[in-house]
């Protein structure tokens, strides 16, 4: 079984799943270009600051390429965007939780500090919810398009009771039926008991 056969093609949530890797990706970007344009060196862990958090030279192509990748998944959108989304979101936390062993130590060449472990913890959930929506739940409507891809049997079959329903019920009536008599200038109001 291959991931891709239980993707639907095409969905509403692919709308979602673009903008999360768009937005995710343009701040990326930015955060690269700055550091690029600062000219940090490749590999300084001097800690040199741009919009708050330390950066040097490889963090910022790093950015850079992830950013890219986000906004390429953005661009070819759905299934492609989700699944971007999840696997960036995965390596940033992955990322924040081996960054907060390696601080203080000779180890950390990215040059990471207490605020870009928060900042990789908090852009890796952005981005992994983005990429989770409407994918990963207990509870799916039954007309979201991943229950349906899961369950094709059960969707076929209450599909089949829909257009039933609807075939026996024949068009809307506008007279006769069970149910209480509307009331009409002629009667008036249905009072209770009547």
């Amino acid at each position: 079984m291959k991931l891709s056969d239980e993707l639907p093609l095409d969905h509403r949530l692919a709308t979602v799943y673009r903008i999360g890797a768009g937005l995710c990706g343009v701040i990326l970007l930015v955060f690269g270009i700055l550091g690029f344009t600062n000219q940090l060196g490749f590999f300084d862990t001097n800690g040199s600051q741009v919009a708050g958090l330390s950066t040097n030279g490889l963090l910022s192509l790093i950015s850079l390429v992830v950013g890219l990748v986000l906004m390429a998944g953005a661009v070819i959108g759905g299934n492609v965007a989700s699944t971007v989304n999840m696997t960036v979101g995965t390596l940033f936390l992955l990322s924040g939780f081996v960054h907060i062993f390696i601080l203080d130590k000779g180890a950390n060449v990215l040059d990471f500090g207490m605020s870009n472990v928060i900042f990789s913890f908090v852009m890796g959930l952005l981005i992994l919810t983005f990429g989770m929506y409407g994918r990963v739940t207990g509870g799916l409507p039954h007309d979201n398009p991943y229950w349906r891809r899961r369950h094709p049997e059960q969707a076929a079959r209450e599909d089949a009771a829909r257009r039933r329903g609807a075939a026996a019920d024949g068009p809307p009536r506008l007279t006769g039926g069970t149910g209480p008599r509307p009331a009409t200038r002629s009667t008036g109001p249905r009072l209770p008991g009547a």
